[in-house]
């Protein structure tokens, strides 16, 4: 079975810039893989408050995470600066698929790719999924790559 080719820049369509930190380095001089989950988890939820479609403490509808995972092609180590690419894997009718891309300082080709599919739930009926508000199908619809990609 053929692995998909590493990521670049040019296969995400909006960006976020994440700082590392001191803390984020482990005993062998890299970022631990743990970090990484975060920087994903950052990424997606900046995308989700900046197009208007996610308030920490008001929105009816919220996404839980139902499955990740992340494949690590190069290190990143703190001084380096981090760049969060985001796309849309798959747009379901409750489900959404982001995959993000995780880029060192200028490089074109990604350090890891992660991704994580949220299902959407009613807030009040926790474990309740309900199809994706307007909205936010919306802004994933940009978040899709072109067919032909």
């Amino acid at each position: 079975m053929s692995r998909p080719p590493i990521g670049t820049r040019a296969d995400y369509r909006w960006f976020t810039a994440i700082p590392t930190r001191w803390m984020d380095n482990d005993v062998y001089g890299h970022v631990n893989n743990v970090t990484y989950y975060s920087w994903v988890d950052t990424a997606v939820a900046q995308f989700l408050i900046e197009q208007g479609v996610l308030d920490l403490k008001a929105s009816s509808e919220v996404g839980l995470v139902v499955d990740t995972g992340c494949r690590y092609f190069a290190p990143v180590a703190f001084p380096d600066s981090v760049t969060c690419g985001v796309r849309c894997g798959r747009l379901g009718t409750s489900s959404i698929r982001y995959e993000v891309g995780i880029f060192r300082n200028a490089e074109e080709r990604a350090s890891a790719e992660a991704h994580f599919v949220h299902v959407y739930v009613a807030r009040a009926e926790q474990g309740r999924s309900v199809p994706l508000p307007a909205r936010l199908r919306e802004a994933a619809t940009r978040l899709l790559l072109p067919p032909n990609r």
